[in-house]
C-alpha cells in the first residue's frame, strides 16, 4: 500500500519499495554493517545473478496510520559491538528517511541475522 503525502501542491504517492531502497541504502552506509539478510531468498538470488543490488533486500515496511514501522534483517562484521551497530542502524534509517521522504518513522527493528568474518 503506498504511502500518501499531501502538499500544497497535491498529493504524493510513494511506493514501500521506494521506502525500502532507501532505508537499505542508508542502513548500508553504517559501519560494521556487512550486507543485508534476505527475507525473499528466490527473486534476491536471480537479481544477484543479474549483477544487479537489491537495496530492499531485508528490508519489510509496514504502516500504523502515518506512522511508518521497518524491520531490517541484517549481517554485521565480526568483531563489532552488535548493539551499537543496530543502534546507528537505527538511527541512520529514521533520519533519512524523515529528512529525505518526510515521513514520520515510529519504529526500526534491526534484526541482526549473521556475523561475517572478513579477511
Amino acid at each position: 500500500m503506498p504511502l500518501q503525502l499531501v502538499s500544497e501542491n497535491g498529493k504524493i504517492d510513494v511506493a514501500d519499495q521506494v521506502i525500502a531502497v532507501i532505508a537499505g541504502s542508508a542502513a548500508l552506509d553504517c559501519y560494521g554493517l556487512v550486507g543485508m539478510a534476505s527475507r525473499k531468498g528466490l527473486k534476491d538470488g536471480i537479481a544477484e545473478l543479474l549483477g544487479r543490488e537489491n537495496l530492499s533486500r531485508g528490508v519489510e515496511v509496514r504502516h500504523e496510520g502515518e506512522l511508518v514501522h521497518l524491520d531490517l534483517y541484517v549481517i554485521v562484521s565480526y568483531g563489532t559491538k552488535i548493539s551499537e551497530v543496530a543502534h546507528n542502524i537505527q538511527s541512520k534509517v529514521k533520519y533519512v528517511l524523515e529528512q529525505v521522504v518526510g515521513l514520520k518513522v515510529d519504529l526500526v527493528n534491526v534484526n541482526v541475522q549473521g556475523v561475517r568474518v572478513l579477511k
